[in-house]
């Protein structure tokens, strides 16, 4: 989707904030320009120029379209002053100020306004961006957050959503408004003095030329400024996290020196853009004040040279082009925030346009339950030809039964995980649950079937209780705590602070790595999936912690299949059936005692781990 299509399908809920905006900023253009055509009767009693107007005959409007505005302005004239015989000048005038006094309130009524709905449609828009931003976020491969850096995801969702508000939005109305002023008001100086209105725009074409040539090298600059700002978040994101090893290695020096190295980088960026931004201003009011200058001296030159003997038409005049300068000058300015914002907007998109990969059909199966088997069938993966992770891998999981993959590092065990799981999508072959294709299966319900356990626990910054119950949202207190006796937690949770109401903090660092580890099988045993993968379960623990968590994926993994990988070989001889993997294929397989008999792959991996 082109960016300003993003912004129009997004603004579509809040139009009629836009809309209102919109109508009340012409409302409040149009009074600008009628309270300053009201000062010219005003000042044409105070200077007593109107004594020859003609009141013996109405004046009469000729049929030329040219001839128009003077008609109008004949009859204006002529009315008052009928009004002046009638009543006397100083009531007209009382009259008159209350009357542009009025139009003064109104204008300022209606720019309020028009700012007072627009506060509505920026808002609204920047939530439901941020809104779909995070959706996105959560419906992305994992594939995706393995190839980009958080703090720069964080960036996009904060900094660049919000110089797409700043920039785009808030430029939005004053790009639509501004010509209508401008248009208004040189009609209205067309038909004060044709001549001087024709002289005066001389200058707007080059006006024009140099404001787009700001925007464009504003863009450059903003698009570098905010990955930096990127780039600063994610440094800022791993130092929060590795402060243990920060101070133990003395590693601030390096850290400081590449924190240095990004803000500086952002600084210049930031100073370029701020400054062409800020130059567009000053360019357009500086131009406008030359053309200002201009017709003076063209006006002066006419009336001192007797061709022109109204001063009142040419104050006015003044006064209507000094009001075309605001309106020129936010528009010169909106150019120049689009084209800074288009660069956040370019960086939001490319998230939101980012090709999920793993997708549903049109029409996927419904499932419920396993019934038979998971079967793996020739699969093959890899990111790119020449990087092959899994080749030629098949392997037949019955229903209740339990699997071991074991191997060195890199030899594709946890990939077999995440592709059972369909965080990724096989590259060749096809599992098959069932007999049917994963990728034809309902994504949501499929994953209702599974629960993982990994080596790191994931937990959220959040209450024991809610950290469980998001196995199953719906679930009554019994039952939670009913799942945490069986993870072997409720007796260290009961002596926490708050016992199940207890924050455990960020990633649950309040708590040991047993403790976590068992708060994360109890949400699994919560959910009760029939599918269970524990990837790496118990390799980060301690003996003594390890010996609670394995009773605990022991109870769990009761009449379910599982598909385990595991380091700690002493942890999977239960297995039902042991797979041996190396370099991303199968290199023998059977059962514990089966593969001790053949005093190969996995014979030789226990001796290894019995000898240390």
């Amino acid at each position: 989707m082109k960016p300003f299509q993003r912004i129009l399908y997004f603004a579509k809920p809040h139009k009629k904030y836009l809309f209102l905006s919109i109508f009340f900023n012409i409302m409040y253009s149009i009074l600008s320009i009628f309270s300053i055509i009201t000062m010219l009767p005003i000042l044409r009693i105070v200077f007593k120029l109107d004594k020859g107007i003609d009141t013996s005959k109405v004046p009469v409007y000729v049929g030329n379209v040219g001839n128009y505005f003077g008609y109008l302005k004949d009859l204006a004239y002529y009315k008052i002053q009928l009004n002046i015989d009638h009543y006397g000048g100083v009531k007209v005038l009382a009259t008159l100020c209350i009357i542009t006094a009025f139009s003064f309130f109104l204008r300022n009524l209606f720019r309020y306004l028009g700012a007072y709905f627009l506060v509505n449609y920026r808002v609204g828009i920047t939530k439901d961006l941020r809104t779909s931003m995070y959706d996105k976020f959560l419906k992305l491969p994992v594939s995706f957050f393995t190839e980009q850096r958080k703090g720069d995801m964080m960036s996009r969702i904060s900094n660049d959503i919000g110089a797409v508000e700043g920039g785009i939005m808030g430029a939005l109305v004053d790009l639509i408004n501004a010509p209508f002023m401008i248009i208004g008001t040189l009609f209205t100086l067309f038909a004060l003095d044709s001549n001087l209105t024709l002289f005066s725009l001389i200058i707007f074409p080059i006006m024009g030329l140099l404001i787009s040539w700001v925007g464009k090298s504003l863009k450059k600059q903003a698009t570098s400024a905010q990955q930096e700002l990127g780039n600063m978040f994610s440094l800022v994101d791993e130092t929060l996290k590795s402060s243990k090893v920060i101070k133990i290695f003395n590693a601030d020096i390096i850290l400081n020196n590449r924190f240095n190295a990004t803000t500086n980088l952002w600084q210049k960026f930031a100073i370029g853009m701020s400054r062409r931004r800020e130059l567009a201003s000053p360019m357009s009011e500086f131009l406008g004040s030359v053309t200002i200058l201009l017709i003076t001296w063209f006006a002066g030159l006419n009336i001192i040279n007797g061709t022109n003997d109204d001063p009142v038409t040419f104050l006015a005049f003044i006064a209507l082009f000094f009001q075309i300068l605001d309106p020129a000058k936010k528009l010169a300015n909106s150019i120049s925030s689009i084209q800074g914002g288009m660069a956040s907007l370019d960086r939001v998109s490319e998230v939101l346009d980012y090709d999920l990969k793993v997708e549903e059909i049109a029409n996927p199966v419904s499932i419920s339950d396993l019934n038979k088997t998971i079967e793996f069938k020739n699969i093959g993966f890899y990111y790119d030809v020449d990087n092959v992770i899994l080749k030629n891998f098949s392997l037949t999981l019955p229903k209740g039964k339990t699997v071991a993959l074991v191997g060195q590092s890199g030899s594709g065990k946890t990939t077999i995980a995440n592709l059972l799981a369909r965080f990724y999508d096989v590259s060749e072959g096809e599992i098959l649950i069932d007999g049917i294709n994963i990728k034809n299966l309902n994504l949501k319900e499929y994953r209702h079937l599974l629960g993982m356990v990994t080596q790191e626990s994931v937990l959220f910054n959040d209450s024991v209780f809610n950290n469980i119950l998001m196995g199953k949202p719906s679930a009554p207190e019994a039952e939670v705590i009913s799942a945490a006796k069986i993870a072997n937690a409720d007796q260290f949770i009961t002596q926490l602070p708050d016992s199940y109401n207890t924050n455990i903090g960020d990633d649950g660092n309040k708590l040991s790595g047993g403790q976590k580890q068992r708060l994360s099988i109890a949400r699994a045993v919560l959910k009760n999936p029939p599918i269970m993968i524990l990837d790496e379960a118990t390799s980060a623990l301690d003996t003594e912690s390890e010996k609670f968590v394995q009773d605990a994926l022991d109870k769990m993994m009761e009449n379910r299949t599982s598909l385990i990988i595991a380091h700690r070989l002493s942890t999977i001889q239960k297995a039902d059936w042991i797979v041996v993997m190396e370099r991303g294929e199968i290199v023998e397989q059977g059962t514990h005692q089966e593969l001790m008999d053949k005093k190969a792959t996995y014979y030789k991996l226990v001796e290894l781990q019995n000898f240390k």
